[in-house]
């Protein structure tokens, strides 16, 4: 607990010692002053000293207000959440406490009241909006307060120990609202363009009527000709595949794009491009390279999407460098059975001699997808009109950065690799159709 004295206080303080100052030079200019006023002065400093003491011994005396902090234990990256404070006393006035709630430097803050009325007998309560800018676990340690002595003249400091532990996810509430309905709308939503189905890759899903956009190939004609009008097979896109995403959480990962970084992004993508191919029937597996080992083996159903959010959520990218070659040793000496491999790095200008054998290595065994993440800035630097020397040379140095990433992936396609480069706010998108792509061509 810590004692200040308040502004009016300080004030109060101020006027006698001016009143005292005055007084004082009267007396040395041999000016005539009552000596009642004198008397008055002295018992002004000694009354308004009783005071003060009195009022310090009762701040220290009253009881302490009490705080709750009510929010909930998860929370979206980048999405606003309430936080409420509930805060009682048992004085028997009122009062007007400050308060100060102590958040996670990576907490971003709405602006709110500090200030809350607080009446005897009754609860007040104030609420407040916060923004995650950055995954993991986090603690917020209590909530310091300050409240007035009994006449105003001191301040009364002190910390409440409220301890919330909160888990900050990455930003999933698109799925978690419960408003995505059918797989097409909520692709839609997304921007993704799904293309025709071609191939062989589908499973018989049912007989129906002959419909005027349906294929003729698709006619069943022993049904037709026991139903006497046109019966058409209908077909699902084929289920039980694999899906296995090998995410870089190296130090190419680390680079920002406004509030999220390339991770943020890139995992993102994943559990959205992993929540429909759960929902298409598929198993989803992942495995992390060049910073935290996560081995998730491929699983169905909705408990696998718990288990990667649950295993995922906290990790972060580290100054290592990739290593693309125990990268596919690892997944060739756990994952046996044929799986769409989609591996996702930010690729710089110089293609990675190893990278092209380890991608070479996971293609013998699976379908193969390298995604490279594209920094924002050299888009919009080749965009930017220049008008100064340092503007061009600017400009250059993004074209010559950008060509070398053009040089870098003609080498990859030249190898026979399918490479989405792409920047990182349409990742999703990009992935989504890609995979999409994929799925309704039957060919994994």
């Amino acid at each position: 607990m810590m004692i200040k004295p308040s502004r009016a206080a300080l004030l109060s303080i101020i006027s006698l010692l001016l009143l005292a100052i005055a007084f004082g030079s009267l007396h040395a200019l041999d000016v005539a002053v009552p000596t009642s006023l004198d008397t008055m002065l002295i018992t002004l400093v000694l009354s308004f000293t009783v005071l003060t003491l009195w009022d310090a011994w009762c701040a220290f005396q009253q009881p302490l207000a009490t705080c709750q902090r009510v929010l909930t234990q998860t929370l979206s990256l980048g999405q606003h959440s309430e936080v409420t404070l509930n805060f009682s006393h048992s004085y028997r006035r009122s009062l007007c406490l400050e308060y100060v709630d102590h958040l996670p430097d990576s907490f971003q803050l709405e602006s709110r009241p500090n200030k809350v009325k607080l009446q005897p007998g009754h609860s007040s309560h104030i609420r407040y909006r916060i923004k995650p800018l950055q995954r993991g676990n986090f603690v917020i340690t209590g909530c310091a307060v300050r409240i007035p002595s009994p006449l105003g003249l001191w301040s009364v400091q002190y910390f409440l120990a409220e301890v919330s532990h909160v888990r900050v996810y990455p930003d999933f509430n698109r799925i978690q609202s419960g408003q995505l309905q059918a797989s097409t709308h909520w692709l839609s939503q997304f921007g993704v363009q799904q293309q025709q189905r071609r191939g062989s890759g589908l499973e018989f899903q049912q007989l129906r009527e002959f419909r005027s956009d349906d294929s003729i190939k698709h006619i069943d004609w022993k049904a037709s000709a026991r139903k006497r009008t046109l019966i058409s097979r209908e077909y699902q896109d084929e289920r039980d595949q694999q899906v296995i995403f090998l995410l870089d959480c190296g130090r190419n990962m680390r680079s920002q794009d406004g509030v999220l970084s390339h991770l943020d992004h890139a995992l993102n993508a994943c559990l959205l491009l992993a929540y429909n191919a759960l929902r298409q029937g598929d198993a989803v597996g992942l495995q992390t390279f060049a910073g935290p080992k996560r081995v998730i083996a491929p699983a169905k159903g909705p408990a696998q999407m718990s288990t990667l959010l649950n295993r995922l959520y906290d990790i972060q990218a580290s100054q290592d460098s990739a290593d693309f070659i125990a990268m596919a040793q690892q997944l060739l000496l756990t994952q046996k059975r044929r799986a769409l491999v989609i591996v996702i790095s930010s690729l710089k200008e110089e293609t990675d001699t190893d990278l092209i054998l380890a991608m070479q290595q996971l293609k013998k065994h699976h379908r193969t997808l390298l995604v490279s993440l594209r920094e924002e800035v050299l888009d919009q630097l080749r965009e930017q009109p220049v008008q100064t020397y340092a503007q061009a040379l600017l400009y250059c140095g993004g074209i010559d950065s950008l060509q070398g990433r053009y040089n870098s992936q003609l080498k990859l396609t030249q190898q026979g690799l399918d490479l989405l480069d792409v920047r990182p706010s349409q990742l999703t998108t990009q992935l989504l159709s890609q995979y999409m792509a994929i799925k309704k061509s039957g060919h994994y």
